[in-house]
């Protein structure tokens, strides 16, 4: 209770909020809820969004240490024992000192095990312990309701209260994985025995939430009688509780009281074996084997997966402007040169407006800048596509700004900008606009929906349609075979006349080999196959021709 007391602190709060790149979690939240087509979204759905992106940003901006660098040389170290807590690692809650011999240069190096969530926003590295303690810190600091969530089988998470769905939501910050509390029991393999949820507001035994085995669970709650356990738990909630209102007592036992029933139920629902969950991620393979929490050696995929809409319209508006655009050069036979300094002037532009606040943005056209808007008719149709408006004749220096649809232009700004950096590419790699490689092309399918066979968040299906290079469809089952099914928006019939491969920035050897088309109307016929494929590391794009596919989806 000490340790979660901690959050509360408004200076350590107020010291973890400069840490945090507030605007920028903001913009990607209301882009995710664009994404799925909310684009007016209630504060509630606007407050999960965000918790998402907390998370995520979490994931990459926290380091997992399994032994710690060097101190002097910065190489590999050695653990050698434990050591005494200096007073300064005591000052902020490190009881626990890990002592590491450098295997080069045979240096000492300290790695306290810090509880101090102040000390931990400045470290920012450590594991599950730390890693749980910071993260459940900050969802605080963002006024989320939230617990630090103590496995007794030695693992520790976050679990928040969410407005929109009404429920307490599993998060796992080491893991990145939101919302799958049959992780650690069906993914892990582990034997849970007892979890509990740790709050300001009291403390709580969620442990049905994370079994589908209760009776196998039950049989390793050896420490005490549940009724013990209950009275335990219920008499520390009620001290926490003490100085609270008799409103904010009664909300809280309302609460109290639908969760109760919620795990009351948890205890005799079936574990869905359609859906398979990864052993544990963090951590070397060797300390993962140690604590028996590999998992199942075939269990690689984290997710079911929904029919998801493609809210990808902007993504064909921005092909088709910038088609447009390269067209009007090549009827007008526009020397190689001046398009490349055309588009990379463009790209300047497009680059100043995604760095703008998107809440505010505007920059001021240069020279160069207005000359594109004086010389190519099709440049204002690029900018409507990503709710932009150029202000030329206006009151004071011409500007491009945003046309009042904040979110749309924060969806597609990073679009143009891929497809901008492609065109300066394949120019710069004497590949030019040519019918024979037309890169953006007009008419472009979007707006329809897809089903994948298995994906990962937040690499979801609808990632492989977004127009942008870093984010991916990831199938964790892809070495196996894995496919994705695109169904045309409204029932309409169209015929498929080529589609686009782009590899991801990641291992090539994980890319398909082996390409099949098949209409979903019927399977089986007007395929075509693309064998023997091999798309080099990083960001190339291979287009397959296809020939006699007419239908309402494609597999």
């Amino acid at each position: 209770m000490r340790q979660v007391l901690k959050y509360e602190d408004p200076v350590r709060q107020e010291a973890a909020l400069k840490t945090v790149p507030v605007d920028e979690l903001k913009e990607k939240a209301l882009i995710s809820l664009a994404k799925e087509g909310i684009f007016s979204s209630s504060k509630n759905e606007e407050d999960h969004a965000f918790l998402l992106q907390l998370l995520l940003w979490f994931k990459q901006s926290f380091r997992w240490v399994n032994a710690p660098a060097c101190d002097i040389c910065d190489r590999e170290t050695s653990m050698v024992g434990m050591g005494n807590p200096l007073p300064s690692e005591i000052e902020f809650g490190a009881s626990r000192v890990e002592i590491y011999r450098c295997n080069h240069c045979s240096s000492i190096t300290r790695f306290p095990r810090y509880n101090d969530p102040y000390k931990l926003i400045q470290t920012r590295k450590g594991r599950c312990g730390e890693w749980a303690n910071c993260f459940t810190f900050y969802c605080r600091v963002f006024g989320y309701e939230a617990r630090l969530i103590l496995d007794f089988t030695d693992h520790v998470w976050t679990e928040c209260f969410s407005n929109l769905y009404g429920r307490w939501i599993h998060l796992d910050p080491c893991e990145g994985v939101y919302d799958n509390p049959l992780l650690y029991e069906k993914g892990w393999n582990k034997k849970l025995d007892y979890a509990i949820g740790i709050s300001k507001d009291g403390v709580h035994d969620i442990t049905k939430r994370y079994t589908r085995k209760w009776h196998e669970v039950l049989s390793r709650r050896t420490i005490t009688s549940e009724d013990t356990v209950s009275a335990i738990l219920m008499n520390i909630t009620r001290k926490c509780r003490s100085g609270l209102s008799s409103n904010e007592h009664l909300a809280l036992e309302k609460r109290d009281r639908k969760e109760s029933e919620e795990l009351s139920k948890a205890t005799y629902l079936e574990v869905n074996n359609s859906i398979s969950l990864p052993g544990r991620q963090s951590g070397s393979v060797e300390w993962r084997a140690a604590r028996s929490e590999l998992g199942q050696a075939d269990s690689l995929s984290c997710s079911s997966c929904p029919i998801r809409r493609c809210v990808d319209a902007h993504v064909s508006k921005i092909h088709d402007a910038l088609s447009a655009i390269l067209s009007h050069f090549c009827d007008n036979n526009i020397p190689n040169e001046r398009i490349i300094e055309v588009f990379v002037t463009l790209r300047s532009l497009m680059q100043n407006l995604k760095d703008a606040n998107f809440k505010s943005r505007r920059v001021t056209l240069d020279q160069k800048s207005q000359q594109i808007f004086e010389i190519l008719p099709s440049a204002e149709r690029l900018l409507s596509a990503i709710s932009l408006k150029a202000e030329l004749h206006t009151v004071g220096d011409p500007s491009v700004a945003t046309d009042g649809n904040l979110i749309h232009t924060s969806l597609a700004l990073p679009v143009a900008l891929d497809a901008v950096d492609e065109i300066l590419s394949n120019y710069k790699s004497n590949i030019f606009y040519t019918k024979g490689h037309q890169f953006p092309r007009g008419n472009r399918l979007c707006s329809g929906s897809v089903l994948a066979s298995s994906e990962q968040l937040v690499c979801v299906a609808t990632a492989a349609f977004d127009g942008i290079r870093l984010s991916k469809w990831e199938e964790p089952d892809g070495a196996k075979g894995c496919w994705l099914m695109y169904k045309v928006h409204g029932g309409q019939t169209c015929e498929l006349e080529s589609y686009d491969l782009m590899s991801a920035n990641d291992a090539p050897e994980r890319d398909p080999m082996d390409c099949p088309t098949t209409t979903g109307d019927t399977p089986g016929q007007g395929r075509a196959s693309q064998l023997n494929i091999f798309i080099s590391w990083g960001f190339v794009r291979i287009r397959f021709q296809v020939k006699n596919i007419i239908s309402r989806s494609w597999r």
